[in-house]
């Protein structure tokens, strides 16, 4: 088949989900959910009907589940790295105190708490034995933003330190508010790539914790934990989802959100799998042209892309190794793409809008990409029994920048969708 330069079709693409073994994903989710709810007021993200831009597209259904909430920070990547900071910090006071450690040593919640504590308050520590753990560790990570606030929380919630590995292009939103959480920023010239190397090298160098998202050879439990925490999502979209999703849409960067949520759906969908197709920005596609290629691939870095959750340009190695098999097919979008799906989920009736940043959007970018294209809808086979998810990974992490692409602030979105749904009760 004739596929658009922006789409491949996986050759390795297994149509039966074939683990040798049930997955571990979907019992990751519910345990991560645990220790979670242990130190927040926690309940999960909402999930929406798009119904009529389903209805444009003429796709069955649409469902959107908001991360742009999530824990207060505004982004899916808040059960990623607070989960691996409080998990590390757990492990390590077991072993030290030799005794178990659970969540009742946990800094607990203040009442009616739906959020990691605000910047500049005072946390209720944990166990005083576990705070003494915690406070003699560092936790290093690279970030374009929403990984390092997250990894920031959790450190500050433990009563650890935090030092935090941004590149030149992170937005000084989004640097400030890494340092509202008490962290210590470190700018690295070039790329997040770079930042990364530079983390890892200081790390070594200085004997602090790396709690990365993406993995290499001899670096793959704590990315691990990371995408455990990812699996929340899953865990609440099982009991959300009227139906099974026929397609999943997910953007990428190194990988290990797309992963973690193919993974997991895919092991409760085990007979009968949705078809995951795994998005990112034409500029910084180290998936796409690795699944081209065959292997894992570097590439170099480019021009910068808007969707700058996503400007990555080598694979996570564990999201690599399992999205070559659970994808059916990886595609490209143009960052013009994004900017336009900001704008729609904008413009959506009230009970279906939804405030996405940039990276947020990319997911039903691709969708909509991908259904304005009669060869990638045939070779997709999207058609009008297609039940499609999406995930908006973050909201407006940068004010400015979601202003100038949508021509409103998220202040006034939000109060839109508000009266709106007002007016219809």
């Amino acid at each position: 088949m004739d596929l658009p330069d922006f789409l491949f079709a996986n050759p390795l693409h297994a149509s039966r989900y074939a683990r040798a073994t049930s997955p571990p994903e979907a019992q990751a989710g519910r345990e991560a959910v645990q220790l979670l709810a242990a130190m927040f007021a926690y309940r999960p993200t909402p999930l929406r009907s798009l119904d009529k831009l389903a209805h444009d597209c003429g796709l069955a259904s649409i469902v959107l589940k908001d991360e742009g909430a999530r824990l207060g920070l505004k982004s899916f990547k808040a059960l990623g790295g607070a989960y691996a900071v409080i998990s590390l910090v757990l492990d390590r006071a077991a072993t030290q105190l030799r005794r178990k450690v659970g969540p009742e040593d946990l800094p607990q919640p203040a009442s009616g708490s739906l959020a990691l504590p605000p910047p500049g308050t005072v946390d209720t520590p944990a166990a005083p034995e576990v705070a003494q753990v915690a406070a003699r560790m560092t936790f290093t990570c690279a970030t374009d933003g929403n990984h390092g606030l997250s990894v920031a929380a959790g450190a500050r919630l433990m009563g650890a330190r935090a030092m935090i590995f941004v590149h030149e292009g992170v937005s000084a939103e989004r640097c400030a508010a890494i340092e509202a959480f008490g962290a210590q920023l470190s700018v690295v010239a070039g790329s997040y790539d770079d930042a990364v190397d530079e983390a890892l090298r200081q790390s070594g160098k200085r004997g602090w914790l790396l709690v990365s998202d993406t993995s290499w050879n001899g670096y793959r439990e704590i990315p691990r934990l990371v995408m455990k925490g990812y699996a929340v999502m899953v865990h609440e979209l099982i009991a959300q989802l009227a139906a099974r999703p026929t397609h999943v849409f997910l953007q990428a960067g190194v990988g290990g959100f797309a992963a973690a949520v193919a993974d997991a759906l895919q092991g409760h969908y085990r007979q009968e799998p949705s078809r995951v197709v795994v998005v990112e920005p034409a500029r910084a596609a180290c998936l796409f042209a690795s699944a081209r290629a065959g292997r894992s691939v570097k590439l170099a870095a480019g021009e910068a892309t808007v969707m700058a959750m996503l400007e990555c340009y080598e694979p996570s190695m564990i999201a690599w190794e399992s999205l070559r098999q659970s994808a059916a097919a990886f595609m490209t979008i143009e960052d013009r793409d994004a900017l336009q799906a900001m704008q729609v989920l904008a413009q959506l009736p009230p009970a279906q809008a939804t405030v996405a940043g940039e990276s947020g959007a990319a997911g039903l970018a691709g969708l909509l990409v991908a259904c304005r294209d009669p060869r990638a809808r045939a070779a997709l086979r999207l058609d009008a029994a297609s039940r499609v998810l999406v995930i908006n990974t973050e909201s407006a992490t940068d004010v400015a920048r979601y202003q100038a692409a949508v021509g409103a602030t998220p202040s006034g979105i939000a109060a839109r969708i508000a009266a709106g749904m007002h007016a219809n009760q």
